[in-house]
């Protein structure tokens, strides 16, 4: 997802508005796009950072050794009451284990006025940038679970999240992102690495079964060089 989540994180933070002097902090941090996005806006010294996953923490603090960055979930934030401007999420909320006590984490270390936002792939439409990839997937293993029913990726799913989680939302959009590829290789390799729901899927096929996959994803993709079009569902609340 990086190649998607870069300029994604641009328009994310365009979105929601950044301001000189505020303080971010980045939940679900992963690799760093969205941080690394906040801190050219703020300044290391303004941006804080968690995530589950030991492996992400230690990358994000090797790149930005003065940082806070720490290892937590969503739903334990380890941060005091009102402590930062902003409070964003860039396409975790449908892994997170309870999402709206997720939200609810976010708002609480949120000063007033402050802003909670997040964004989520549209896996339950025909836009997000697996699209392709699941029709595929669904047409060789019908009983196959995709991502479509994730918490938050179908139309108005994400709103509601954060109704659920008391929030009043001030703006609910669609943002879309667009990724070149110069070949289908190109766009086939990432699924080969195990990564999320998708990779995950291909590594447990047997070699007879990935080549089918990608053989019926290459017949659905056009000709190279291709653009992937990718739309998030967007919403921001002012706490």
């Amino acid at each position: 997802m990086g190649r998607f989540s870069a300029p994604l994180a641009e328009a994310f933070l365009d979105v929601v508005g950044v301001s000189e002097g505020q303080r971010a902090l980045d939940v679900g941090c992963g690799s760093g796009v969205l941080t690394t996005a906040l801190v050219e806006r703020l300044g290391v010294q303004r941006v804080s950072a968690v995530d589950p996953s030991r492996a992400f923490v230690e990358a994000v603090r090797e790149k930005y050794p003065s940082m806070d960055v720490r290892g937590s979930t969503a739903e334990a934030l380890e941060f005091g009451d009102e402590t930062f401007d902003l409070v964003l999420s860039q396409l975790v909320v449908h892994f997170m284990t309870d999402p709206v006590a997720g939200l609810r984490q976010m708002a609480r270390v949120a000063v007033r006025g402050g802003i909670v936002g997040a964004n989520v792939w549209d896996h339950a439409g025909e836009s997000g940038p697996l699209a392709v990839f699941w029709s595929a997937v669904r047409l060789l293993d019908p009983q196959a679970r995709d991502e479509s029913r994730l918490p938050g990726v179908s139309e108005g799913g994400l709103a509601q999240l954060f109704v659920d989680a008391g929030l009043t939302v001030a703006s609910s959009t669609a943002l879309t992102v667009s990724v070149d590829h110069v070949d289908f290789d190109e766009w086939w390799q990432p699924f080969t690495l195990g990564v999320g729901p998708a990779g995950t899927y291909v590594a447990a096929l047997d070699d007879a079964g990935r080549d089918r996959l990608r053989e019926t994803c290459r017949a659905m993709l056009p000709a190279w060089p291709f653009a992937t079009r990718a739309t998030a569902w967007t919403v921001w609340a002012h706490v």
